[in-house]
């Protein structure tokens, strides 16, 4: 379950609309691929794309342990999610503690990746991402090297 950990980070380098964008089409096709109910997953991956983006709108994180706390808030919510649209859909399952001790194992496995994985996200969507202005670049002195504080 790297999926809400993927979009989680791109909500975070992109923004609310990219990655809720990002989260339908990759529900869209986890649906279409392994022939589950139709826009379920694309439900729950839009609101944590979503989810994550706003909190870098609003909040605007710079510490280090911000993609650990949201892979593992992003898994939480994405299996939670399921499961509970699972559940008010009427499909068959038993509901019981195994089902809670795997989405605490879950979360737990995703929260240890998270970093790696937004890492490796952050340098794919790097080209594409716009300029970010805490990263500014030094200017070369264009006057042909005539520096006011140089000795002539």
């Amino acid at each position: 379950d790297l999926m809400p950990l993927v979009i989680a980070a791109v909500g975070l380098l992109a923004g609310s609309i990219a990655g809720a964008c990002f989260g339908f089409a990759v529900g869209l096709f986890l649906d279409l691929a392994l022939v589950q109910t139709m826009g379920l997953s694309s439900l729950v991956y839009v609101a944590v794309g979503y989810w994550a983006g706003r909190f870098r709108e609003l909040r605007d994180p710079q510490s280090a342990l911000v993609p650990l706390a949201v892979g593992a808030a992003a898994t939480a919510a994405a299996m939670v999610g399921y499961s509970l649209m699972q559940f008010l859909l009427g499909v068959e399952a038993p509901v019981s503690f195994l089902l809670a001790r795997e989405i605490l194992a879950t979360v737990l496995l995703n929260g240890v990746i998270a970093t790696p994985v937004y890492a490796l996200v952050r340098r794919v969507l790097l080209p594409a991402l716009p300029e970010d202005p805490r990263r500014r670049r030094r200017r070369a002195y264009t006057t042909g090297g005539l520096s006011p504080l140089s000795r002539a």
